[in-house]
């Protein structure tokens, strides 16, 4: 079944199924950006929800260089900012009159590098519950009303498997707390809404190659966002939750069978390791 799923089951024909365009959030790096390129391949319009107007427009002006027929449209929001329930309601009347079939919840925020929980300043508390949690609620709570009304569409919530995979993942609790978040959102609503018409899915990946990870380079295990976006495109519309890309269901699968106590252990050295390298780091640049 795994394998059928990752390799040969055929991808949902997502503008009929579902509606005519795709939001996106956190769509100018990583995986939102890879993400929106592979909407648009699929026929989807996609409106571009950031941050950056610079970044939007550099974004929005390749999509249309490579797929002319798709419909961009962009608008800035900070979910970082204050205001965020009354930016998203400016949002949801912008988009009121769209076809709106796919939401990507894929905006969000991760430690700078492991801490322990008491390291944890007020503003790094504060920008991930707001991103990880507050605007994935919004942004959903935005966009589902049109989706009901029309009685199709799909939602995607971009998890970790920081929540998903591991028993815990000491070192960044907080993180991993607000990605076990989205996993029971979308888990619920998943329930709460499939009759009618509606299919919400956590994906839950593991490392991708990307800024937020600090990963450079793509290999077989972290896969270049685009290799990561073209396997989660195919399973929008299945499972309530799963990890797309066959290498991480594959590690995924090997934590399940490593006793508990062994697998915390390992995961707690290597975020010390990562702390060690991050402390280093920072003293450096505060030493120039």
């Amino acid at each position: 079944m795994w394998l059928y799923a990752a390799f040969l089951r055929p991808a949902k024909p997502l503008r009929r199924r579902y509606g005519a365009w795709a939001v996106i959030t956190g769509p100018t790096d990583g995986i939102g950006r890879a993400l929106a390129f592979e909407l648009a391949a699929a026929g989807l319009g996609v409106v571009l929800v950031g941050r950056s107007p610079d970044k939007l427009a550099a974004v929005s002006k390749e999509l249309r260089a490579r797929h002319p027929g798709a419909g961009v449209r962009t608008f800035v929001l900070d979910f970082a900012a204050d205001g965020l329930a009354a930016n998203v309601a400016t949002l949801a009347e912008s988009i009121r009159g769209l076809d709106v079939g796919v939401l990507v919840n894929n905006a969000g925020h991760c430690y700078p590098y492991a801490r322990y929980f008491h390291e944890v300043d007020e503003e790094l508390t504060r920008n991930l519950v707001r991103l990880n949690v507050e605007a994935l609620t919004r942004m959903t709570h935005a966009v589902l009303p049109g989706m009901v009304q029309r009685k199709r569409g799909a939602v995607v919530n971009i998890g970790s498997g920081a929540a998903t995979m591991l028993p815990s993942d000491p070192l960044y609790a907080v993180y991993a707390a607000t990605k076990a978040y989205v996993d029971q959102f979308s888990r619920s609503l998943y329930v709460e809404y499939r009759n009618k018409g509606i299919d919400v899915q956590c994906q839950a990946p593991w490392y991708v190659a990307t800024k937020m990870a600090s990963i450079r380079h793509a290999s077989l295990f972290a896969p270049s966002p685009e290799t990561y976006a073209r396997a989660a495109v195919r399973y929008i519309g299945y499972e309530p939750r799963c990890t797309p890309y066959w290498a991480h269901a594959l590690v995924w699968f090997l934590i399940t069978i490593v006793p508990e106590p062994i697998v915390d252990k390992y995961v707690l050295g290597v975020s010390l390791g990562i702390r060690d390298k991050g402390r280093a780091k920072e003293a450096r640049k505060k030493a120039m």
